[in-house]
This record gives C-alpha cells, sequence and structure tokens, in this order.
C-alpha cells in the first residue's frame, strides 16, 4: 500500500505589518506498486501522428515505438492505439466500427502490433481530434481508475484552428493524463506543452527517428510503475486568506493555481495526477487577511494530500511575526532556490520567443537573465542548453551574445527543458 509523507521548508517569521507566507512542502511517495493494482483497472492509449509528414524513416520508426511501448505494458490492462492525421482513428481494437479498449494479453499484444504494423503516412494534422477520441474511448470503459495516454508528433497542428484546439483541449482536461512527445525539429514545442500542461503530463523532444522507440518505452515503464491512480494536493487556509499560488517546482514547474477546485469555502483541492515511488516539492503562497501582534504565531496553511476523501499525509505552514529584523529578513533557501527555477523558466521561454520574432534586445536580456539563473540556482544542464543558443561572456552579471546560426533543435531542447528543475539540497 502506498504511503505518503510530507514536510514543510520555509522561514515562518513575519516583519510586523507583513501577511503574505511562502513555503515549500515536499511530498513523497513510497510503495506505490504498479498500475491497475489498487483502486480500479488502469487504461493506456497510445496516439501516434500518421500525417504525411511522418513518411519514409518516421513511419517506420514510429511503428517501432509504438510496437516498444506496446510491449511494456501490463497483462490485464485496458488499451487501444489510435492512429492521427487531420482526423483520428481507432487502429486497434478492430471492433467492427465502434468504439473500445481490450484488456491487454498475449493475443490481443500481438493484434496491436499488427495494427501499429499497418500504419501508412497521409494527411493533415488536427491533435485535438486524437484528444476528442482518446476521451471517448477511455469512456467505454466506465470503470477504468487511470487513464494515461503517450502522444507523438512531428508537425504542427495546421488543419483545426487555436481555437478548435483550446476547445478540444478543455474538454479532455481531468478525463484522461498525456505525456508527449514531439520528434524532429517542425513541431511547436508552445502547442505541444499546452496539451502536456492541461492534461497533468509532459512534454519532450525527440531529436531522431531512431531515439522514438527507446523514450516510448521508457514513458510506458514509467506509467506502468504508476501504482496510485490520482490524487490532490489539498491546501487549507484561514477564514479571509487568499492563496496566491501552487506551483509544483520540482521535478518540474508546473502552476496548479487556476486548476483549483473547491471542497470546502476554506479549502482547495489541486490535481496532482497519478504517482510512482517519488517525491515532488510544491510552492505555497498564502496571503493572511491581516498581519497580528509581534510574538503571535498562526497557523497559515494546512497542506495534504489526498486520494479521494482518504488524506495520507500533511504539513503545516505557519506565521510568526517579529521585530527582530535579522529573524525576519532571513530566506528561506528552499523557497530562494525554486522562485529562481520559476524565473528561468520563464526567462528561457520569453527569450526564444522573442528571438523568434526578431526582437533580439529582448532576446538577450531574458537569456542573459537566465544564464545568470542558471548559475544562482546551480542548473547546470539549463546552462549547458543555453551555451549552445548565447556566448556567455559573464554569468554572474547575465553579459550574453545571442549566437548566429543556432541549430533549432537546440533552441527547441533548451525550450522543453526550461520547465524541468534541479531540486534544492535540503
Amino acid at each position: 500500500m502506498a504511503e505518503f509523507s510530507a514536510q514543510v521548508y520555509q522561514n515562518e517569521f513575519l516583519a510586523d505589518g507583513a501577511t503574505d507566507v511562502h513555503a515549500i512542502v515536499t511530498v513523497a511517495c513510497r510503495g506505490a506498486g504498479l498500475a491497475g493494482q489498487a483502486g480500479g483497472a488502469a487504461g493506456e492509449i497510445v496516439v501516434v501522428d500518421t500525417s504525411g509528414s511522418m513518411s519514409g524513416s518516421r513511419i517506420a520508426a514510429a511503428q517501432t515505438a509504438a510496437a516498444a511501448a506496446i510491449d511494456q505494458i501490463l497483462d490485464g490492462t485496458w488499451f487501444a492505439v489510435i492512429a492521427g492525421n487531420h482526423q483520428a482513428h481507432l487502429a486497434y481494437p478492430w471492433l467492427g466500427g465502434r468504439l473500445g479498449m481490450v484488456q491487454m494479453n498475449a493475443a490481443t499484444r500481438a493484434g496491436a502490433r499488427a495494427a501499429v504494423a499497418q500504419f501508412r503516412a497521409d494527411g493533415g494534422t488536427a491533435m485535438g481530434t486524437w484528444l476528442e477520441l482518446t476521451a471517448a474511448v477511455f469512456d467505454t470503459v466506465p470503470g477504468l481508475a487511470q487513464r494515461h495516454a503517450i502522444l507523438l508528433t512531428d508537425g504542427k497542428n495546421q488543419h483545426e484552428s487555436s481555437e478548435e484546439l483550446s476547445r478540444r483541449i478543455a474538454v479532455a482536461s481531468g478525463r484522461f493524463q498525456a505525456d508527449c512527445r514531439g520528434v524532429g525539429s517542425d513541431w511547436e514545442v508552445g502547442e505541444l506543452r499546452r496539451i502536456a500542461s492541461a492534461l497533468l503530463g509532459t512534454v519532450d523532444l525527440i531529436p531522431t527517428p531512431q531515439e522514438m522507440a527507446e523514450e516510448f518505452a521508457l514513458l510506458m515503464r514509467a506509467a506502468m510503475s504508476r501504482g496510485v491512480a490520482s490524487a490532490d494536493l489539498r491546501v487549507w487556509t484561514p477564514q479571509g486568506a487568499k492563496v496566491l499560488f501552487v506551483r509544483q517546482v520540482a521535478p518540474a514547474v508546473e502552476d496548479l493555481t487556476a486548476r483549483r477546485r473547491d471542497v470546502t469555502p476554506l479549502v482547495g483541492a489541486y490535481p496532482t495526477g497519478s504517482w510512482g515511488d517519488e517525491s515532488r516539492d510544491f510552492h505555497v503562497a498564502v496571503r493572511l487577511s491581516a498581519p497580528r501582534a509581534v510574538g503571535q504565531e498562526q497557523l497559515a496553511a494546512r497542506v495534504q494530500l489526498a486520494l479521494g476523501e482518504d488524506v495520507k499525509a500533511q504539513a503545516l505552514v505557519k506565521a510568526v511575526w517579529t521585530d527582530d529584523d535579522a529573524l525576519s529578513a532571513k530566506i528561506s533557501p528552499e523557497v530562494a532556490h525554486y522562485t529562481g527555477q520559476t524565473e528561468l523558466a520563464q526567462a528561457i521561454q520569453d527569450g526564444l520567443a522573442a528571438k523568434a520574432a526578431g526582437d533580439e534586445a529582448t532576446a538577450t536580456a531574458k537569456l542573459g537573465r537566465a544564464v545568470q539563473l542558471a548559475q544562482e540556482t546551480g542548473n547546470e544542464e539549463a546552462t549547458s542548453k543555453l551555451r549552445k543558443v548565447v556566448e556567455i561572456e559573464e554569468a554572474g552579471t547575465g553579459k550574453v551574445r545571442l549566437k548566429r546560426g543556432v541549430d533549432r533543435l537546440d533552441e527547441m531542447a533548451l525550450d522543453t527543458s526550461s520547465t524541468k528543475t534541479t531540486r534544492v539540497r535540503k
């Protein structure tokens, strides 16, 4: 049975008159088990781009990758395969035109591999239709407690409007999780990130078709190791207080604030998706209704990890008012670290967007700030990727020059990894 623990890192001392409280809450899970073994059945859907741009080596590699993912699905797991171009098609199982899923066994595994071998590349790209069909296929097995999909594309969403894609993303949100991968350099990171973020998944770059199979196998193995189907981070705050934000900050930055679901007037639930044996860090910021007198203490927030109505772990965020500047001016190293990591992610994305728009001054300033933050927070991976886009003259001050003739894959690698964070040493 899964066991959760929670721990708070903060400076609980506030200056006289202050009301904002910040804390990092680390939640750890162990003994999660395997998907589908606790709390209901698990479902997996592999969604593969079969548009015309996937022709040649890419469709062959996609067939190999889909087969590699299928091979990692545990027996008994409900599954399906979807092929997508400007429309979405249920490639497996074959049910005479009906939608549905089947449970994994030797026969269905062989059937799915045979279906994947028939993939052909043609048509356009409308990812919203893929999401729509994925949700509908999951709905054919009402008892599924865990719903996860892997989505692969190599191109831009050119055959439906941005508004239509947004509508379909919204309809799919909360109905399944999706890890999204783009192969090559012709897809849009922001577009795929929008899908992955809404569906509580990850986005990443697969530079070459030959790397697809290994990535798909890794993704599916990870999915099969998540024995906790769904968990919420619950935040209680006192009467009159306001939650400024709730962010996951490790292993990646993901703002959960807008996903709040009111449990009671004082308690909000923030979805965190499925869990394996892992730990995650969350940054919780609360503005209290009014300061208290010097020397007084108040509970600023109660942060819980809940499976349904069952609370599995709890941590308390406190506030103590003081007139001792030495106490109140001290910044929690954990809060400082992740504040910097969040700013780093935004600086990279803003800098790359400005560069793409031809605004070299803004791009230089933003990417320079990113270099500075990467050094301050010890994010060596970000520094390494930034070096492929800018010439670093002085990391400590963020003095950089934009490189000319940068490989688009290097820019995309920097963009997709921007939200990945380094853990603070506690």
